[in-house]
């Protein structure tokens, strides 16, 4: 399953049984570090780490694997098996210093020859993430506690790779095992126990005895249920049989707060209108920037967020995120709620007497979502020519048989992002549409310091919105919910918290 988070959980969400388990529930002990149970929307595929994903299944592999790097709640990436890390000049070779304390729960040792091992493993795996690494060169292990990383290309979002998927590390033997996916060998604070355990229902882990972090090891016992219908997560939170869970939408806050749970919330994703097609190849209006100008001065964004969010969530016009460094305030105001604006620059592009574009829906992100969006377009000249691709929904946008599309996507960071959404090869960029001036960009940000970095990600951000590339709407609240026994803080890059930061409340 791809990454892009609100929409891709949820198309993920609809193709699997709504279980409606409640598991094993939460026990009272939990406020003095008993068990933690945690409700979430997804199961883990695999448990071998070269197929591991993150996001709403990150819980699963944090639990059991460690990273090599953290990223922390407060936005920074912090050391974990690696100590420190240092790049050489041009930033086309990572050096990572190994702690020499770790063990795995086999009893083997962490050694950079394993590290190289694992790395090596999710760079050829099925991980859809495993395209992370295609600038790396080789991993290496001068000694047992130095790993490098040489890159073909400096790559600026490595370090934040290795706190998530790319990074998690398992022992050795546990690697060539049969059962590498089933069960999972690694540092973390907890163990997979595989015997109170039901596949795709309910995972249930205990703590590592050994682990080398006891700080952030706050539960002896640790139980994750799926609950991949929003029904069965909200009963679960009335029948207090859970400490903590994911909600897959804003839907039931006022039930879940009327329950006495806490609201835990962030900003990751985003939705609005992908205007993919700007070269004009499938839809030629799309060509003319003026054309995706009035379409986004053709929506009332404050208006969709109520109707369509409740409220929960930020209005913007941009698509990186707030706490990014491309992230500039001011063009949220770029493009007001003008209709007749909106009619005037499609007069002048040619198109006075309306224009057509076909555009893919799903069930899944709400079919009052194209109706408002069909007639905000409608309104100012422009007929939305619907279709539905039903389970096809991903693969037909990116095949590509859509010129536009309204779409959720994660707000990842900046050089993530440009890779994801921006770059010629960008998998949301599917006509591989390319821009001089935003290679440019790129390639002043992939090989420039970091206050290049910053700066031109600034200059990036404002041409993309300037030249109308999307239309994005808001950013959506993400909720978590934890009971009266449990304190959690959310991550700012992630829809899921990590495991270390759920912690009872005294």
């Amino acid at each position: 399953m791809f990454r892009w988070k609100a929409t891709a959980a949820a198309l993920a969400i609809t193709a699997l049984a709504l279980t409606g388990c409640s598991g094993s529930g939460g026990d009272s002990s939990s406020s003095t570090g008993g068990t933690l149970t945690l409700g979430a929307i997804i199961a883990p595929t695999t448990f071998d780490p070269a197929g591991s994903e993150w996001g709403n299944r990150a819980p699963y592999y944090q639990a059991v694997f460690d990273t090599l790097l953290l990223a922390s709640s407060d936005g920074t990436i912090q050391p974990w098996l690696a100590t420190k890390w240092a790049y050489n000049d041009d930033k086309t070779e990572l050096t990572l210093t190994l702690r020499d304390d770790v063990t795995f729960t086999d009893n083997s040792k962490l050694t950079a020859g394993v590290v190289v091992k694992n790395l090596e493993r999710f760079k050829a795996g099925t991980s859809p993430d495993a395209s992370y690494f295609a600038d790396v060169k080789s991993f290496t292990a001068p000694d047992d506690t130095t790993v490098v990383i040489s890159l073909n290309a400096p790559n600026p979002a490595l370090l934040n790779y290795l706190t998530r998927d790319p990074g998690l590390i398992g022992s050795e033997a546990s690697l060539s095992s049969a059962d590498v996916g089933t069960t999972p060998v690694g540092s973390g604070p907890y163990q997979l126990d595989t015997a109170a355990t039901v596949t795709g229902t309910s995972y249930t882990y205990t703590a590592n005895p050994n682990y080398w972090n006891k700080d952030v090891q706050h539960y002896q016992k640790l139980v994750i249920n799926v609950l991949a219908d929003p029904t069965a997560s909200l009963n679960a939170i009335k029948a207090g049989e859970a400490n903590g869970v994911k909600l897959a939408n804003n839907d039931s806050l006022t039930e879940v707060e009327g329950a006495g749970w806490t609201v835990n919330s962030n900003e990751l994703d985003f939705q609005g209108m992908l205007l993919l097609d700007r070269g004009g190849s499938m839809n030629s209006a799309l060509a003319d920037v003026r054309v995706r100008q009035a379409i986004n001065y053709a929506f009332d964004r404050e208006g969709l967020l109520k109707a369509l969010q409740s409220g929960h969530g930020t209005v913007t016009e941009q698509v990186f995120a707030a706490n990014s460094k491309a992230f500039d305030a001011s063009l949220d105001s770029t493009y007001s709620y003008d209709p007749a604006k909106a009619k005037e620059l499609l007069k002048e592009a040619g198109y006075g007497n309306g224009l057509t574009i076909a555009m893919p829906t799903s069930t899944v992100l709400g079919a009052n979502t194209y109706t408002l969006i069909a007639q905000q377009l409608s309104d100012v000249g422009i007929t939305v020519e619907p279709t539905d691709p039903g389970a096809n929904f991903i693969a037909d946008l990116l095949a590509p048989k859509y010129p536009a599309a309204f779409m959720a996507l994660e707000q990842n960071p900046d050089w993530q992002l440009i890779q994801f959404m921006i770059s010629p090869t960008a998998i949301f960029n599917p006509f591989k549409y390319s821009d001089p001036q935003v290679n440019d960009y790129i390639k002043q940000i992939q090989f420039g310091d970091d206050a290049t970095q910053a700066s031109v990600a600034k200059e990036l951000n404002k041409y993309i919105v300037d030249q109308a590339w999307f239309a994005p709407f808001y950013r959506v609240q993400g909720s978590f919910a934890t009971d009266a026994n449990t304190t959690v803080k959310m991550m700012p890059t992630n829809a899921y918290p990590a495991i270390y930061d759920f912690t009872p409340k005294s």
